[in-house]
């Protein structure tokens, strides 16, 4: 007894000398005149069907899968959208911590895609804050479809261009807010109710819910008036799920297309009458280039 009492009296100015220490640590990982960059906006390297200022680390890979099934509203024949998808596989490389490149294929009009990512701004705390995250976003996308009228024999008729300015702040450990100047440039439209360049004003949010949950929205807001009246607005609404090495994303949205060419200027279905797509992203990291030590 008398050793047990003495083993435990040896004991507690050690875990109270632990206790101290990470007390310390704590200090100095909250101290506010240190400088530290605001990590984890985002999730994901996407939102919903926006891109975040998230992207893979120098040397890294993403592997995303996109999917969307049908509209809700399609009726029970369809299986309320089930038997019908539209698929999209992407990679994204990390050639720094600053920049990335992607590319991908989308079955949607047979698609292929490619972007650059440039991360100016990085949200910072401490003595002299950065209050943002700014990434400039730069892609363009072709449709191989077979020749249907003498213009789409012109290759360069098919390209479509994409420009965005994201720009993100996390305001704490639950919520971020990003907003998505863009403009799409085509270099063809099938009537005159189409416009060549499309301007729209996105925006986006993530709440954390749990430690691997949180809920995230997007919107589009399209400023061009001819693309304004007679197309849809994109809005989705989605839930991130962490489970160990990849994300997985669940969303509903009114818009099929999982590029820019596709749900900033050519959204038609209309959210509040059912014109609902279910779909999900899934992510998987894996390290290309180690990172040298």
């Amino acid at each position: 007894m008398l050793s047990l009492c003495g083993a435990l009296l040896a004991l507690a100015p050690a875990a109270q000398a632990q206790d101290d220490l990470l007390g310390q640590l704590e200090k100095e990982t909250t101290d506010p005149l240190k400088r530290e960059v605001v990590t984890a906006t985002f999730k994901g390297n996407r939102i919903i069907n926006s891109q975040s200022v998230e992207m893979p680390y120098a040397g890294a890979m993403s592997f995303l899968i996109q999917h969307r099934f049908g509209t809700l509203n399609s009726g029970a024949y369809n299986f309320f959208g089930l038997d019908q998808a539209v698929l999209r596989l992407g990679l994204e490389y990390g050639l720094s911590d600053r920049f990335t490149v992607g590319i991908g294929r989308s079955s949607q009009e047979k698609t292929f895609d490619g972007f650059l990512k440039y991360r100016a701004l990085r949200q910072t705390t401490g003595p002299r804050p950065v209050p943002v995250t700014v990434a400039l976003v730069a892609s363009s996308a072709i449709t191989t479809l077979k020749f249907n009228t003498p213009a789409e024999r012109d290759l360069s008729s098919r390209v479509t261009y994409a420009y965005q300015v994201l720009i993100a702040r996390k305001f704490n450990e639950g919520l971020s807010v990003q907003v998505m100047p863009t403009l799409i440039h085509r270099n063809y439209v099938t009537s005159s109710v189409e416009d060549n360049d499309v301007y729209a004003l996105g925006a986006a949010l993530r709440q954390k819910i749990t430690k691997r949950t949180a809920l995230t929205a997007d919107y589009y807001y399209l400023l061009s008036d001819h693309t304004a009246q007679n197309f849809r607005n994109a809005l989705g609404l989605g839930v991130d799920l962490e489970t160990g090495g990849h994300v997985f994303q669940l969303h509903v949205t009114n818009s099929l297309g999982m590029t820019e060419k596709f749900f900033v200027p050519e959204t038609t279905g209309r959210f509040f009458s059912g014109d609902i797509y279910f779909g999900f992203t899934v992510a998987r990291n894996f390290t290309i280039k180690p990172e040298r030590r």
